[in-house]
Parts: structure tokens; C-alpha cells; sequence
């Protein structure tokens, strides 16, 4: 019997929304990649009173006991945070800190993993798949939205990224993109998407984003990520105060894409933003030659794209005489 499961999660990146019109009987649906770094890291064990302890405690602790209740655990537990996704930066955190304690959970208790159905429990994945898809394995995914069944998203494709291939995100440590009920609000308060503009996105991933995956051509990659988020953006742009959050990243990232980067644009609400380079040696060269612009409280930070899911792992610790 395990003594401790600990679980590594991904942060990902949310690409862009696919069809936010919703009338074909499917709303959203999303393109995302899970990256390398950062994670969310929690350890559960066994213990003689509930203790919760490290960063988003409290969220982790509410997520416990909601799921100690819906599966009928009575122990008790010592729920430790190691390191957490920054919260509300576009990157996913909440998701994944969701899915990592549930995983833990029934990891501990020898119970079967049910992503999707404690997701929805946790209320997570209320609009993109992606954060619970990255849960379960990696590469570009691409999900086909929500209809009424209640049923996380379902992913329709899964892509390796290329193992050459950078990530280079623009982290605005000073702000915080919309969530929450200001987030319901501001999708309450925009017009409709239009139809047309759904079609081109789908088009972008279809005839874009997928072959040039598969083919590991990243200007084409790059090409159909800006058109996305150009359109996207654009759409968000009263709620958010432009095609990005933070006017600190737009600024980095469009001096990354004038330097030889590709596929700029922001994840999510953000402020997180990220571009992408054909190689470590080159967005190393690209982060260079942006770095004496970059304000305080902006962080550039160089990772992968991640073709594995999340990391489960239990230790038993063997008592002295037993």
C-alpha cells in the first residue's frame, strides 16, 4: 500500500478557441499544447489530521474535501503544494491543481482515475478540453467543444510537437488576466462571434496548424497560430483592453516576431504571452535580442512543448520492524 503519491502536472497553452459562435450544436472548442514547465507538483499521504500546506492551499484543501466526500474517504490526509502554475496567467493552474489532488486522491485510495468525470465534479474544463486533455497526454490538442451532455470536450486530434521546436513565454508577473465572474461577464458582454470567422479558424488548424505539424514546418505552424490569435484577440479586445491583456508582453512579443520568432500571441485571458523558435541555440538568439527592452515584473522564460501527460508516482515507506 502506498504511504505518499506525488503528481507532476503540465501548464499549457491555449491556442485559440475554434468556434465560439456555438450554433452548430458545439461551443468553443479549443487547440492547446502542454508545455515542459512550469508544473503543478502535489504529494498526498496518509496522516492522523487533514493538514494542507504550500502555495494555493486553499483551493487544493476545498478540492480535497469536496472529492473525500464524493468518494466516501473518511481518513484523513497531509496535502502538500510543492510548486503550483502561476494563477490566473493564462497557463492553466486551476485545472491542473484540480486534477492533480483527484489523481492523488484515488492514486492513494487504489481507486481508478476518472478525469473527466471529477473535472466536472470541480468544475473544470467549462469551456476548453485542453488542461484536461494535457492531464492525460501530451502534444497539440485540438478538442471539439462542448454540447449539452455535460461531458468534458472531446479530443478529435493529438499531434506530437517537435522535439527541435521552442516555446519562448512572455510572463507579466504585475498582472493577472480575467477570471472567475469577470470572466463570465466579459464573454456575457461581447457580441456574437461571427460565423465566418469560425470557419477561417478552423480552416487555420485543419489546413495550417495540423499539417505543418506533421511535416515540422514552423513558419506554416507559425503562420496560422498569429492568424488565430490575431482573430481571437481582436474579438476579446473590449473585455481585455486589446489583442493582449498586457500591453508589457504585446511589446516583447512583437519585438520577438520582428527578430525571427513565429506564432506570437497570448494564452487564454493571459497575461502570459509566448512565441515560438525552430531550435534552443535560436530562441536563445531571439531572447537576446529582446532582453534590454524587457521591463521589471516581465520574465522570459525558454521551455518545450510536452508530448507526455501528467507524472504519478508512489512511494511506500516500510516501518522499522513491520
Amino acid at each position: 500500500m502506498s504511504n505518499s503519491v506525488t503528481i507532476r502536472v503540465p501548464a499549457r497553452l491555449h491556442l485559440g478557441f475554434l468556434d465560439l459562435n456555438g450554433d452548430t450544436g458545439r461551443r468553443f472548442g479549443s487547440v492547446g499544447l502542454p508545455l515542459s514547465e512550469p508544473e503543478t507538483t502535489v504529494t498526498l499521504s496518509r496522516s492522523s489530521e487533514t493538514i494542507v500546506e504550500g502555495t494555493e492551499s486553499r483551493r487544493a484543501g476545498e478540492h480535497l474535501s469536496t472529492l473525500c466526500s464524493h468518494l466516501g474517504i473518511r481518513g484523513q490526509h497531509r496535502l502538500v503544494v510543492e510548486q503550483s502554475i502561476p494563477s490566473h496567467a493564462g497557463l492553466g493552474s486551476g485545472t491542473q491543481i484540480a486534477l492533480a489532488v483527484a489523481a492523488a486522491l484515488r492514486t492513494l485510495h487504489k481507486l481508478p482515475l476518472d478525469i473527466g468525470s471529477d473535472a466536472t465534479l470541480l468544475d473544470r474544463g467549462g469551456r476548453s478540453g485542453i488542461g484536461i486533455a494535457s492531464f492525460e497526454s501530451g502534444g497539440v490538442i485540438v478538442d471539439a467543444g462542448k454540447d449539452d451532455s455535460g461531458r468534458p470536450p472531446p479530443v478529435v486530434a493529438r499531434l506530437p510537437f517537435p522535439e527541435e521546436w521552442r516555446v519562448i513565454l512572455i510572463l507579466d508577473h504585475g498582472g493577472h488576466g480575467l477570471h472567475g465572474d469577470a470572466e463570465i461577464a466579459a464573454f456575457r458582454s461581447l457580441p456574437p462571434f461571427p460565423a465566418s470567422g469560425s470557419g477561417e479558424i478552423c480552416r487555420r488548424v485543419l489546413m495550417g496548424i495540423m499539417p505543418a505539424l506533421v511535416e515540422q514546418d514552423l513558419q506554416a505552424f507559425g503562420a496560422a497560430v498569429t492568424a488565430i490569435q490575431m482573430l481571437i484577440g481582436t474579438h476579446f479586445a473590449p473585455a481585455q483592453g486589446g489583442v493582449f491583456t498586457s500591453k508589457r508582453v504585446e511589446s516583447v512579443a512583437h519585438g520577438l516576431n520582428q527578430a525571427g520568432a513565429v506564432g506570437i500571441g497570448q494564452s487564454s485571458w493571459g497575461p502570459t504571452g509566448f512565441a515560438f523558435a525552430p531550435s534552443q541555440d535560436a530562441a536563445v538568439s531571439l531572447v537576446s535580442a529582446v532582453q534590454q527592452t524587457v521591463e521589471d515584473g516581465i520574465e522570459i522564460r525558454i521551455v518545450k512543448g510536452r508530448n507526455s501527460g501528467a507524472k504519478i508516482s508512489s512511494t511506500r515507506l516500510d516501518l522499522v520492524g513491520s
